[in-house]
């Protein structure tokens, strides 16, 4: 299928660039309107999780970037079982926040071509940035990682479960197989082509092992484009799979005993032009600068899993021998660790040279995720924390000594433990500021309770179609 945005020529509009004719909202709202674009979704993710949008016919968005669009201060603390889990940031009906759309960031949607797109940041009524805006929170942190002299370049992992319209797996396998792949063709090159003319660098498209599971890998980016294509590939996959009769799930279990599903990290941190992550292991067994950040995200995982992991059905995917990640530990495309180095082929090391953090799911919101595994690694590069011996066999596998000797330790094994565990976070803290990371637990702490007893069939309805 050609693509509506494959032609000649055409422009493509990443995130924190110049947007098509500058970035000035009228030019933009112009340049929209001569592609017959009639409506923009500006979308926020919130703490529970779910995509939330604002949608403003094309000729109001200019109005909508200087002024934003209006919506409840409750928004901040809505879970996704849409309940309100009021604290002290949101704690009355009054009160209203500006969603304002991201000029550079917006993007022309090539799978349904009178439609655009454009992530918001959270404002409020005096246009000052809030402190619960997650996306501004990554901006935060990614400003601090410049200022310590490191770019990082961050890609996820889009997993998906796709579904026919009784809601059943598309497909039973064999995983990663040609017969499959073939089965998918339609829905793979549509997919494909509408994520290139979106201005997003696909690098794979492909059936995974579990019934229905498909995954789409992107090229690496900057922090916060990476998160915002976290969020536009799901926007694609969904409309492509509409005209393609499917249905799509992001939840990390879709049927109990068919397989989890995840939205995998990788990271690499590079200064001056080299790729910190080429050699984690300096000569003599000492950690270089990318070693000391491997190290800091082992460290700090644990307070921070409930960001990465953050639904009571995430818990039923993060176990051990389901290669998500369940210990605390690092190794050499050790699939069981959580984090997993990928040293990359010998020829090609010096550029792709990365870690794969395994525990994020599609229940995660990109920008917060972003935020706190950027965190972990800069706060080991700023103490040169040293770097724990590289596991590689399954950390499920060894004796309890063992696993002492090499410095492993067991994730959070529930969404209660997690949620304790950045409570006490200095890191998460820091990272996020009280006034979100309260918000945050608030929801977290209300997901628990409305979820408490749930059987994981249960949970695997309540979730299926939230994310």
């Amino acid at each position: 299928m050609q693509s509506p945005r494959a032609d000649e020529g055409a422009q493509e509009w990443r995130a924190g660039s110049a947007a098509p004719a500058g970035n000035a909202p009228g030019a933009l709202q112009r340049e929209l309107q001569e592609r017959g674009v009639r409506l923009v979704a500006i979308t926020m993710v919130d703490n529970g999780g779910v995509t939330r949008v604002k949608t403003v016919p094309v000729r109001r968005f200019e109005a909508a970037a200087v002024y934003g669009v209006g919506m409840s201060d409750a928004w901040a603390v809505a879970g996704v079982d849409d309940s309100f889990a009021f604290d002290s940031s949101a704690d009355s009906p009054s009160g209203d926040m500006r969603l304002m759309p991201d000029p550079g960031a917006t993007r022309w949607l090539a799978a349904t071509p009178e439609w655009a797109w454009a992530p918001g940041d959270l404002r409020s009524q005096d246009l000052e940035i809030l402190p619960v805006c997650q996306r501004s929170a990554l901006r935060r942190v990614a400003l601090q990682a410049r200022r310590a002299g490191v770019e990082f370049k961050i890609a996820f992992e889009t997993e998906m479960t796709l579904l026919d319209a009784d809601g059943l797996p598309v497909h039973r396998g064999p995983g990663h197989s040609l017969r499959v792949a073939e089965q998918l063709q339609r829905f793979t090159l549509e997919l494909v082509d509408s994520l290139q003319a979106e201005g997003i660098d696909v690098e794979q498209a492909h059936p995974e092992f579990y019934p229905g599971q498909f995954e789409v890998s992107v090229a690496a980016t900057d922090p916060m484009t990476a998160a915002d294509q976290f969020v536009l590939v799901r926007l694609t996959a969904l409309q492509v799979a509409r005209h393609n009769g499917l249905k799509v799930s992001f939840a990390p279990i879709v049927f109990p005993d068919e397989g989890v599903t995840g939205a995998h990290l990788h990271l690499s941190a590079w200064r001056d032009g080299v790729n910190l992550m080429q050699h984690v292991m300096r000569t003599g067994g000492q950690p270089g600068a990318g070693g000391a950040m491997v190290a800091g995200i082992v460290r700090h995982l644990p307070e921070v899993l409930a960001v990465l992991a953050p639904s009571v059905l995430s818990y039923h995917r993060l176990r051990p021998q389901h290669w998500s990640g369940a210990y605390a530990c690092w190794g050499v495309e050790n699939r069981e660790a959580a984090v997993r180095y990928i040293p990359g082929t010998v020829s090609g090391r010096a550029s792709l040279a990365n870690i794969e953090v395994k525990a994020p799911d599609g229940g995660s919101n990109p920008y917060l995720a972003v935020a706190a595994i950027l965190a972990c690694a800069l706060r080991g590069l700023h103490y040169s924390e040293p770097l724990p011996p590289p596991v590689q066999a399954d950390p499920g596998s060894l004796t309890e000594s063992e696993r002492s000797r090499l410095q492993i330790r067991r994730l959070p094994a529930s969404l209660d433990e997690a949620v304790a565990a950045l409570a006490g976070s200095s890191l998460a803290a820091e990272t996020f500021g009280r006034q979100l990371l309260d918000a945050f637990l608030a929801v977290r702490t209300a997901e628990c309770k409305a979820f408490a007893g749930l059987d994981v069939a249960e949970l695997a309805a309540a979730y299926r179609w939230r994310y």
